[in-house]
């Protein structure tokens, strides 16, 4: 048993040397995918859209939303004068005002968050064009898209952006 650790470990300095020089030959860049999707002008775009998209449904939530909150204060500020059927009445409408507006920012939420999906994907997409037309014309190995930690020299994401924004 010892015998066969030894000679593993043997084998592995033996292939050390070899293992550096094929270290030096490689080429490795890293691309940060948070910063391509907030700062690349077809993200940045993207978003617009979607803001624009969205804006009316958000200004009729907003509006919703302080329909609401008007009318809580109403019921808790009257509540005292009301009749027991009147206030059951008010206080069931704000239930059901309530139920509806909770159903409508559901919707609105997935509704966003699937177009923007859509549109991160395709952001996603030609940023990967982007990224492999930068791998063979200066000829990279490897290009990781995340990493804990990544030397500027081969933080390739301004380049990216770049060919993104040029229309590459």
């Amino acid at each position: 048993m010892l015998k066969k650790f030894a000679i593993i470990v043997l084998i592995g300095f033996m292939s050390l040397p070899a293992f550096r020089a094929v270290a030096a030959d490689t080429r490795i860049g890293v691309v940060n995918t948070e910063r391509i999707l907030r700062d690349a002008a077809p993200a940045v775009r993207a978003q617009k859209k979607i803001e624009k998209e969205f804006e009316k449904r958000d200004q009729e939530m907003q509006r919703l939303a302080k329909q609401l909150q008007t009318m809580q204060e109403a019921l808790e500020k009257n509540a005292v004068t009301m009749s027991e059927s009147e206030k059951r009445n008010k206080e069931r409408e704000f239930g059901e005002m309530s139920r509806d507006f909770q159903r409508k920012q559901r919707e609105f939420r997935e509704d966003l968050n699937l177009r923007r999906n859509e549109e991160l994907a395709a952001v996603l997409e030609r940023a990967n064009k982007a990224i492999k037309a930068i791998a063979e014309a200066e000829k990279f190995d490897v290009i990781l898209q995340e990493a804990a930690y990544v030397a500027p020299r081969v933080d390739i994401t301004d380049k990216v952006i770049k060919a993104m924004a040029d229309g590459k």
